[in-house]
């Protein structure tokens, strides 16, 4: 027999081979007289014949024991007198499943040397130990200090692996200290991105635990060492974690070290990601200094440097955080009008000035301050007026080009010879340097004059706004009236300076309606001195500011209960009428920490990322396309698994004829984002026979895509031509790649502002109600929706919202629904339109083809 001499050959290669085959036999009479041999290479002098030996009887005595009763005792000797780590690795995972008891005496006898043993070793033995404490917790305390050792490894696997089953196994605070520790520091030395999210995520999950997150407060310190990581979003998780575990005791410290941090984007080079974590730095030194007042004065002066930024988002986060900062802390103001004051002349961005002209304007409320306020705007305006001004300035510069031109030509010039040979003609004006008049009309122009003079006239507005404020609360503080006219004067005149400048053509864009009409308005507002509009300006936006933070801070709180009261942290582990939970029919989201984390991990492993709304019992069916006819010669359907980056189809094929198929071929092609990873290879069908073929598709980018193709064979003894079936198409849905994200108003607009490509979506619906709809839309579109609940309130004819998504891959998707009931049609169906923006085309048309399509649904739906 074959099997003897493979078993018997000299080559190790050849024996392994044939060991490794053996473990898929299924037939008892073709194993039996194969036993004797197979236990002979337990002795191999080949550590490779070796292992494979030890699965071959681990099979064998799993499937068939009577072959080998005594196959528990035969791999107990064995382990015993072994030195590969890959074959005890092997021996150590049979007696787990067929004799635990004798792999709990070798782990007694050797339990001091684990830390000698390799990686792959040490993860068996975890597994042994969480397995026995997971079914006899009595045995904790005999098997806790090899976890406690295990930690010390020189394997990242094996820590993570220890750490995590050291959490299950103990709750003692020095446990899990221990095993927070483990994880920050894998993810302090590993390089790979991926692993780090994956721990942090691991760290971010000890928090959910009221007694664990007071133990993880004591390492919020250690926690920020991760901001070493150049990644993004790591750095991103990290802070919200550090925000959420400091305390009044390391609030301080923490400051300190975020302060290093800005420090250091300051001296690196300008890249995307700099700016976004500078971004980042602001915002959880804001979120810091509200939950810890007392630390608001040391951030404040660390955060005005950014006022002078390039990058704008950081800057006008930095603006958002004093605007909340001076409202809320009063002791505060005084230092804050100074350093903004100070600011002024340094600020690079339109929008930074708009942002600081309007804290002044609110919150400079004494006689110095007013009047440093109006001294900064005008000497940043520049000579007034400003039209005369600016003519003078072009007169000037046109006789300065006319004398230059008349000098060039009385110029001596002299000709060079040039470093490839040719002749250049050289005069006094190319060899110095550029040390004349400028050639930019905007270099000696001060800042608010040169926004201006480019046609960003809401700036103007906002300046005509800023110098009521200030006048009325001049008048306020002083009685004098004649300083009141020369304050109230000067004034009018840089507001009228902005109209007439506007109206003058000399900017590049002209005056828009509603910033001429806003800043008349203060003019008049200025002239006539009304009482009533003088509590408008200085008391009820103040008074609105004080509200809209009230609102946003009651959102936040409730936000922070829901998500707490759907953490389960009201105090209870499991009601008493809990239903029993069942791990093959229940959802990923609601496995509970006492289920078998090893057996959870094969489970996610195997069956990918699933969808929480989606039923187990419709899943697979709703999955599965019929690509050919019942009446085809080949009947084929596909299963199509997607996850992620990666889809699976699972096509299964019946040869419905009563002839063999030979060279049957599935020929799949792709249209959209999509790539075969490889041709499926051809087969052959019996009569009335079926068979499954797999294909793999890569995804790169979120885009409708379509996969289709046919089926190619021939018959046995037929001359004709290959045959063909054509099958139908597969569509791939953007909706498997899209997941509800959110971001902030800000920088919604300022993608909406970036994203080149649009789509415009009519509404088709027969629905009636706005609400309805938008939450319809929401569902359908795996988009959330950005407008606050308390805006959508309330009973109207009309109704404008902001969603968001983002992709798996990294790309946001923006939509602005905006829509209404007309009063006077025939019908109360909602009318409007739906502006989806993105940066990428297939992102905007497939979004726009998905909510057609949803929406063609609720016509069938209401029709029927």
């Amino acid at each position: 027999m074959s099997g003897h001499q493979d078993l018997s050959h000299p080559n190790e290669f050849i024996r392994g081979s044939t060991l490794r085959f053996l473990c898929k036999l299924k037939e008892p009479e073709l194993l039996e007289p194969l036993m004797p041999t197979i236990r002979t290479c337990l002795e191999h002098r080949h550590s490779y014949v070796r292992r494979n030996a030890v699965l071959a009887i681990f099979t064998i005595y799993k499937n068939f024991d009577f072959l080998i009763p005594d196959a528990p005792e035969l791999i107990s000797n064995f382990l015993e007198g072994e030195q590969d780590m890959s074959c005890k690795r092997n021996a150590f995972m049979m007696l787990i499943h067929a004799d635990q008891e004798r792999a709990l005496s070798y782990l007694a006898t050797c339990i001091d040397q684990v830390n000698t043993f390799g990686d792959i070793l040490q993860l068996v033995i975890v597994e042994l130990i969480y397995k026995v404490c997971h079914t006899n917790p009595g045995e904790r305390s005999r098997f806790i200090r090899c976890i406690y050792n295990l930690l010390n490894s020189s394997s990242p696997a094996v820590r993570y692996e220890a750490a995590g089953t050291l959490l299950t196994l103990s709750s003692a605070p020095t446990a899990i200290k221990a095993a927070a520790n483990c994880y920050i520091e894998l993810i302090v030395k590993e390089s790979d991105n991926n692993v780090k999210l994956i721990v942090l995520d691991r760290l971010l999950a000890l928090r959910d635990s009221p007694t664990q997150e007071k133990i993880l407060q004591e390492l919020a310190m250690d926690v920020l060492r991760i901001l070493a990581t150049p990644d993004l979003e790591v750095r991103r998780k990290t802070l919200n974690l550090g925000v959420e575990l400091v305390t009044g005791r390391t609030v301080g410290e923490m400051v300190e070290v975020l302060k290093k941090e800005v420090g250091k984007t300051h001296n690196t080079g300008e890249h995307e990601d700099t700016g976004k974590y500078r971004q980042l730095l602001v915002r959880t030194l804001h979120s810091i200094s509200i939950k810890f007042p007392e630390v608001a004065g040391a951030i404040i002066p660390v955060l005005m440097e950014f006022l002078s930024d390039t990058n704008e988002l950081a800057a006008t986060d930095v603006l958002v955080f004093v605007r909340e900062a001076i409202q809320r802390f009063s002791e505060l103001r005084l230092q804050i009008i100074e350093r903004l004051l100070s600011a002024m002349p340094t600020i690079r961005s339109v929008t930074v000035h708009r942002h600081t002209l309007w804290i002044l304007g609110e919150y400079a409320s004494n006689i110095d301050e007013i009047t440093g306020v109006v001294s900064s705007v005008r000497s940043s305006l520049g000579e007034l007026p400003i039209v005369e001004s600016e003519l003078r300035k072009a007169a000037g510069e046109e006789g300065a080009s006319d004398e230059e031109k008349l000098q060039q030509q009385q110029v001596p010039t002299q000709h060079r010879v040039t470093a490839d040979g040719t002749y250049a003609t050289q005069s006094v004006f190319s060899t110095s340097g550029g040390k004349g008049v400028s050639t930019s009309p905007t270099d000696d122009r001060c800042p608010l004059r040169n926004y201006l003079m480019q046609g960003n006239f809401y700036l103007g507005s906002v300046i005509a706004n800023t110098l009521a404020k200030m006048v009325f609360r001049f008048f306020e503080l002083e009685s004098d009236t004649s300083a009141q006219n020369r304050f109230a004067s000067e004034a009018m005149l840089i507001m009228t300076s902005i109209v007439h400048l506007g109206k003058s053509g000399l900017p590049q864009k002209p005056m828009t309606d509603d910033d001429y009409d806003r800043i008349m308005l203060c003019l008049h507002v200025v002239s006539e001195r009304s009482s009533i509009l003088s509590e408008i300006f200085t008391a009820k936006c103040r008074d609105a500011l004080s509200h809209m933070l009230t609102v946003k801070a009651e959102e936040e709180e409730e936000a922070n209960k829901k998500k707490k009261s759907k953490e389960g942290s009201d105090g209870v582990t499991e009601h008493v009428d809990d239903h029993i939970s069942f791990s093959h029919l229940i959802k990923s989201s609601h496995l509970s920490n006492t289920d078998d984390i090893f057996d959870l991990a094969m489970s996610k492993a195997v069956s990918g990322v699933k969808k929480e709304t989606m039923d187990l019992s419709t899943s697979k069916l709703s999955k599965v396309h019929q690509l050919t006819g019942f009446s085809d010669p080949v009947y084929a359907e596909a299963y199509v698994n997607i996850n992620q980056y990666d889809i699976v189809l699972d096509v299964l094929m019946v040869n419905q004829t009563g002839d063999t198929l030979q060279n049957c071929t599935l020929e799949l092609a792709t249209m959209g984002d999509l790539k075969l990873v490889e041709k499926p290879q051809p087969l052959v069908l019996a009569p009335h026979d079926f068979c499954n073929i797999k294909a793999n598709v890569k995804v790169t980018s979120t885009e409708n895509g379509f996969i289709f193709g046919n089926i190619v064979y021939d018959i046995k003894g037929s001359t004709s031509d290959r045959n063909v079936v054509i099958l139908n198409d597969i569509h791939i849905d953007i909706m498997d790649y899209i997941v509800p994200a959110t971001c902030t108003d800000l920088e919604f607009r300022q993608m909406w502002m970036e994203f080149e490509w649009e789509n415009k979506v009519t509404v088709a619906t027969h629905m009636t109600e706005l609400k309805g709809y938008l939450d319809y839309l929401c569902k359908s579109t795996n988009m959330k929706c950005l407008t606050p609940a308390r805006a959508l309130q309330g009973f109207g004819d009309y109704m404008a919202a902001n969603l968001y998504a983002r992709s798996i891959f990294g790309e946001d998707a923006l939509a602005n629904l905006s829509i209404e009931t007309p009063i006077n049609g025939k019908d109360n169906s909602v009318v409007g339109h739906i502006r989806i923006r993105a940066k990428s085309q297939g992102m905007a048309v497939s979004l726009g083809d998905k909510i057609n399509k949803v929406q063609k649904a609720t016509l069938k739906t209401v029709t029927v």
